[in-house]
C-alpha cells in the first residue's frame, strides 16, 4: 500500500433517487476515469437500492486532484442525493490529504502487514 490510497464509502440514498443518482454517477465515473492516478473507482448497491458503496484507489497524488478537479462540480448535486455516513481510508495519507477528507468524516487506517498481487 506504499504511495497508494485506498477508501471506502458507505453511502445512504432513498430508493426513489436512485436512477437520478446512476445517471450522475455515470457523469462522475466518465470524468474520473481520465484521471491517470486514479486505479480503481467503482460503485456498488444493494437490492433495495438504499446503501451505495464506492471503492476507490490512488496513488497517493491522484486523490486531491480527484476531490478538487473532478468531483466538485457534481458535488452538490451528488450531496443532495446521497448522504456520507462512513468513509474508510486505508493507507499512509499527508495532512494535506487529512484535511480535505476530515470534512467527510474520515477514519484512518494505516497498513501493518499484508500485501496486494
Amino acid at each position: 500500500m506504499q504511495n497508494e490510497i485506498y477508501s471506502l464509502y458507505h453511502l445512504s440514498i432513498l430508493p426513489e433517487n436512485f436512477e437520478a443518482f446512476k445517471s450522475l454517477v455515470e457523469q462522475i465515473v466518465e470524468a474520473t476515469s481520465k484521471e491517470p492516478d486514479t486505479t480503481t473507482y467503482e460503485y456498488v448497491v444493494n437490492a433495495e437500492h438504499s446503501v451505495v458503496h464506492i471503492v476507490e484507489r490512488y496513488r497517493t497524488q491522484g486523490l486531491l486532484p480527484h476531490v478538487e478537479e473532478t468531483f466538485t462540480p457534481f458535488a452538490e448535486r451528488f450531496l443532495a442525493l446521497a448522504s456520507i455516513d462512513k468513509l474508510y481510508v486505508y493507507g499512509d495519507t499527508t495532512p494535506d490529504i487529512r484535511a480535505k477528507l476530515d470534512g467527510f468524516g474520515a477514519v484512518y487506517l494505516t497498513p501493518f502487514a499484508g500485501f496486494s498481487r
